[in-house]
């Protein structure tokens, strides 16, 4: 599998390399090889110049840092990739797909960006969207829930621009299925779900014997953290029965289970990595 098949998109370079080193870098200190990102990479249908300027872009942006053994280049996360990493993880394996205890409140940021700030206001919309806001009306953006919006604009030097309001409730005449419809696009997010589900079906019923598994495990996880970069987490209560989210989280982690132990075998013999130190 070279690519997300059934209409999927192609995982973006960048994408595919923050998934592998959230799983084989983070919380182990090590930093891998340019050549064995190549190999593996390759095997992803990325090209090796594809590579070698996604890792000189990341390293531009703070992402990664590079360490030298010789003559051989060694990348590894940084602290602000780190955080980034750690964030994914806690999203797939702790804050789940489908969110069962809302209390029925709402977080509200409203905001109002000079013109010219289109960098700013990039940078800020991306934040909140993957922390599961939605626009509800100009400058006026909305999370189910209680979100830390500090922790989710720290860096950003935006602080003097924002009105934030926590455990804030629908009345009448707006409702909470108002409100998910009108800042949500949730047919979009359905229809990602069922994309997923139809993309990795297949393989579920497929018995591969571990062949490739070091890259059919990144392949998966890129595609689910992408669905669920897109869920905003809505509450379940206000959702379809046939919500598919729950059947594609049981999906993706059968065939994270099933990838995981031969993907390990495979990454020792083939990933030449390094415990970076303060010189190197």
């Amino acid at each position: 599998m070279t690519s997300f098949d059934q209409a999927g998109s192609a995982p973006r370079p960048q994408s595919l390399m923050l998934t592998f080193f959230g799983i084989h870098a983070l919380g182990r200190g090590v930093a891998v090889s340019a050549s064995s990102l190549i190999d593996v990479f390759a095997q992803a249908g990325i090209g090796e110049q594809a590579v070698r300027s996604t890792l000189t872009r990341m390293v531009r942006r703070g992402l990664l840092e590079r360490h030298r053994r010789g003559r051989r280049t060694y990348f590894g996360p940084t602290a602000r990739a780190t955080r980034v990493l750690r964030d994914g993880h806690d999203r797939i394996w702790h804050t789940g797909a489908v969110n069962r205890d809302w209390d029925g409140t709402w977080t509200l940021v409203g905001f109002s960006l000079p013109e010219a700030w289109r960098s700013e206001r990039h940078d800020l919309r991306s934040r909140l969207v993957w922390h599961g806001f939605g626009p509800l009306q100009s400058g006026l953006w909305v999370a189910p829930g209680t979100v830390d919006v500090p922790a989710v604009v720290a860096g950003l030097g935006l602080d003097a621009y924002l009105k934030v309001f926590q455990e804030a409730t629908a009345v009448a005449p707006t409702d909470a299925r108002t409100v998910l419809h009108s800042a949500f696009d949730v047919e979009s997010v359905a229809k990602g779900y069922e994309a997923f589900l139809a993309r990795w079906n297949t393989d579920a019923a497929v018995d591969r014997d571990g062949t490739g598994a070091l890259v059919r495990q990144l392949l998966l996880h890129t595609d689910w953290l992408e669905q669920v970069r897109q869920d905003p987490h809505l509450p379940a209560e206000h959702l379809p029965e046939d919500w598919p989210a729950a059947r594609a989280e049981e999906l993706f982690r059968e065939l994270a289970r099933r990838y995981g132990e031969s993907a390990e075998r495979e990454a020792v013999r083939v990933l030449d990595v390094i415990t970076p130190t303060a010189d190197s």
